[in-house]
């Protein structure tokens, strides 16, 4: 089994793919007005509106509501992109930061108030890890 994708739906989808262009520097994909993915060497990030909800009952999201998941993406240099993305980052949790487990992690969210943690393995142990 492998986890392709993560999908976020969002009241504002325009709004969030920019922001996840910006913050990637990735180009979405768009298939319809209401569903885009961005897509990475190792899985997919789609976003997708209220609207594409509907096609599988009602009231099965509540966006902007997560408070229990982080979308992680694993980075070159974490320091490189925080000066990049800072200026378009209204809310930074945590600047650049080494964790115990040899992380360097930079943690922020997103217009919909989902976690967002950009990481760069910085000890052996991690790098091995990620290799």
């Amino acid at each position: 089994m492998n986890l392709t994708s993560l999908r976020i739906i969002t009241t504002d989808i325009e709004r969030l793919v920019q922001f996840f262009e910006t913050v990637t520097g990735l180009t979405a994909q768009w298939y319809t007005e209401e569903f885009a993915e961005i897509v990475t060497n190792k899985g997919t990030l789609a976003l997708g509106s209220t609207r594409t909800m509907s096609l599988f009952g009602e009231g099965l999201v509540q966006p902007g509501t997560n408070k229990n998941v982080i979308i992680e993406f694993r980075v070159d240099n974490v320091d490189e992109v925080y000066k990049r993305i800072k200026n378009s980052v209204s809310d930074i949790v945590q600047q650049p930061t080494t964790m115990p487990w040899g992380n360097r992690s930079l943690l922020f969210r997103d217009p919909d108030g989902n976690l967002i943690n950009f990481f760069t393995p910085v000890t052996p142990e991690a790098i091995k890890k990620f290799s």
